[in-house]
């Protein structure tokens, strides 16, 4: 049975920082918080665990393409 429903993210997982709207890796959790880091590479922020959540699979495929398109841009 397909959900809908999103579910908490874990350490190397592409998730949704919702507080911010940011997308990024799942680095860890330390004191409380966990660190993410942009898909793309790039300073780690913190985001409170109940703010953070997997993502659909649209909305993952739909991020690592983004990722791709920059980076054909740049290696042109």
């Amino acid at each position: 049975m397909a959900s809908n429903e999103q579910t908490r993210a874990v350490v190397g997982e592409v998730a949704k920082d919702s507080a911010s709207g940011r997308i990024g890796v799942v680095m860890g959790e330390i004191g409380g918080r966990v660190q993410m880091r942009p898909v793309r590479g790039g300073r780690e922020w913190d985001a409170m665990p109940g703010d953070v959540v997997a993502l659909s699979a649209r909305e993952e495929l739909s991020a690592r393409l983004a990722v791709r398109n920059h980076d054909g841009r740049v290696l042109r």
